[in-house]
């Protein structure tokens, strides 16, 4: 267990730096951080709950994917500028890896600590785009590091 915990550290450190340098992230990757976050739930949780979860999850994102692309046609913009398929691969994976309440708190809190470091990086930044999938990941490889670190099982809990 403890090994797949740190190959899921490793992947999300590996996303926030091809992210924050080049602004692409290998493809495979994603899939990998599924695999691995879908695996750590499921040795904490039943597998139909994991299921149920990740069901919820990914209905959670694909509303917000909707709503997002209704507002970027009626705002008539670009929607391949608005948000890079590597961040909604990223969501989508990310997507079975927790409770379905803790993962609307913990993605909301990332989409804002995202907001924040963009804020502060903004003048070092010669780019224009949010590295938005490295910036998440960060915030999810510390959350995960907390809870691995303190063995609780908050993020899987209702």
């Amino acid at each position: 267990m403890w090994f797949l915990k740190l190959i899921l550290i490793i992947t999300l450190l590996i996303v926030l730096y091809q992210d924050c340098r080049d602004r692409l992230v290998y493809w495979f990757l994603y899939p990998v951080i599924g695999v691995l976050v879908f695996a750590v739930q499921s040795c904490y949780l039943p597998l139909e709950l994991v299921f149920l979860n990740s069901g919820l999850n990914l209905l959670f994102i694909l509303i917000l994917l909707g709503t997002s692309f209704l507002y970027i046609k009626f705002r008539k913009l670009s929607f391949q500028n608005a948000i890079g398929i590597g961040d909604v691969l990223f969501f989508i994976f990310l997507s079975f890896g927790f409770a379905t309440i803790s993962f609307i708190v913990l993605f909301v809190f990332s989409l804002l600590f995202s907001l924040l470091l963009h804020f502060v990086f903004q003048n070092r930044n010669q780019l224009k785009t949010v590295p938005l999938a490295g910036y998440m990941s960060l915030f999810f490889g510390v959350v995960y590091v907390v809870t691995f670190c303190s063995d609780s099982t908050i993020l899987y809990a209702y």
